[in-house]
């Protein structure tokens, strides 16, 4: 080949790649900046694209895709706030840990990993971008669950008085699917946006009322966090809903439709999408005691999980005591001076991983080691039984319930604070 040649060849192949590279640039267009960080188009699409697959599948009516496009923009917010809150709390999520969780999403699911791949690839996404989509919801989970918690104080007064009155219900409890559109009130509104928010949310109860599809309404409307899931927030009691909820859904029926009430936030709409009886039943409750070892920087993922093989080996030959090596090597707090033991406990209350690992033992068995959100663990079944719900049982649920209210109520204050606090600028599209 001649050099008049070579350099024709060089001069297309370098048109080329500065064409390809500028079409890769348009697709990943930054459409929002969130303090230092970025949100690109590309990102927006994945979302958007997901939505649509889902209600193709359920044969849900969406709204415009401009519509979706700032619904998708406002989820990549706060993805990108509690992130970068993770980074400054120096949170990381392990491959170990993201491989525990993606085998339980499997299971969950009533396949293998092979096959969750398999169904992901099959909807145009790779897997390694599936897998870190998956470690960004630990992520937030985590930093979300931190951050809020923190905020929370209930007291023993409350929860004994919400006891008595759970203990005086008769017949049995209900628990509520409720569908939420939320009409946003902008920080420090005039009268006329105020009245403007009330009129917008008059106008969703009159579609509502008309027949029009819930979901789709929420879509379209709705500022509230589950506005792309529909508005689904799900099976809800009484008492674990936000009191405006709580007060305003007593003695609903199925199929209505409550508000607009009126927070800080703006203008709440809900449906009551369907209603049904919670009876109380016989609790399986499990003992044992296990041994934790959690990844550092000086002890690695794989020297933790080796450590605890050693430990089953010698357990199980019978040279080594399960109770020595938890005060000596366990790093629960909780449990570590008493041998790595738990009390008889309901296993619904542990984290996945650590609850079907123990379900799945018999008496006096001790698992392999497993990976959970805490670290790596071993745990030994001591005991199973069935046993009625107790007085402690029953104070439980009512802190759980109590809880379960006030993390809603401080979690959307959280996120409110943090979005204001933030630097949020939305790129509009050409």
């Amino acid at each position: 080949m001649n050099l008049k040649k070579l350099l024709l060849v060089a001069s297309l192949s370098a048109s080329l790649f500065t064409q390809a590279h500028a079409e890769r640039v348009k697709l990943d267009t930054v459409v929002a900046t969130v303090n230092d960080g970025v949100i690109l188009q590309s990102e927006v699409d994945q979302i958007i694209n997901r939505v649509k697959e889902q209600a193709e599948q359920q044969g849900t009516e969406l709204p415009s895709d401009k519509t979706l496009r700032l619904q998708a923009i406002d989820k990549l917010i706060e993805q990108s706030l509690m992130l970068q809150l993770g980074d400054r709390m120096g949170m990381q999520i392990s491959d170990a840990q993201l491989d525990q969780t993606i085998a339980n999403i499997a299971q969950d699911q009533g396949g293998t990993i092979a096959d969750l791949r398999r169904s992901v690839e099959a909807s145009g996404e790779s897997f390694q971008a599936y897998r870190e989509e998956i470690r960004k919801e630990i992520t937030t989970s985590q930093v979300r669950r931190a951050s809020v918690d923190r905020r929370i104080y209930i007291s023993p007064q409350e929860v004994t008085n919400l006891q008595k009155i759970l203990s005086e219900q008769t017949g049995n409890s209900e628990e509520y699917d409720i569908g939420h559109i939320l009409i946003k009130i902008p920080n420090k509104a005039t009268p006329e946006e105020i009245e403007d928010a009330r009129e917008r949310a008059d106008n969703v109860i009159k579609f509502l009322n008309e027949g029009k599809e819930f979901k789709r309404i929420a879509i379209a409307s709705s500022s509230g966090s589950k506005a792309l899931d529909g508005g689904q927030l799900g099976w809800m009691g009484i008492n674990e809903m936000p009191t405006l909820f709580a007060e305003a859904i007593k003695g609903a029926k199925k199929d209505d439709i409550v508000g607009p009430l009126r927070s800080g936030a703006g203008f709440h709409i809900l449906k009551v999408q369907d209603i049904r009886g919670r009876e109380v039943v016989e609790t399986v409750e499990v003992r044992s005691r296990h041994i934790l070892i959690k990844p550092s920087i000086i002890l690695s993922e794989e020297k933790a999980r080796s450590m605890l093989t050693g430990f089953v080996k010698d357990l199980r030959a019978g040279t080594a005591d399960f109770a020595a090596l938890a005060k000596e090597y366990s790093e629960d707090p909780g449990s570590a001076l008493k041998g790595g033991e738990y009390d008889w406990t309901d296993p619904t209350t542990y984290v996945p991983a650590f609850r079907d690992t123990l379900l799945s033992l018999e008496k006096d068995q001790i698992s392999e080691p497993f990976r959970s959100t805490f670290g790596w663990h071993i745990v030994q079944l001591l005991d199973k039984r069935v046993a009625d719900k107790t007085e402690q049982a029953k104070l439980n649920r009512a802190h759980r319930l109590l809880f379960n209210r006030k993390f809603k109520e401080e979690s959307f204050k959280w996120i409110k604070e943090m979005r204001d606090q933030a630097h949020i600028e939305i790129i509009e599209a050409e």
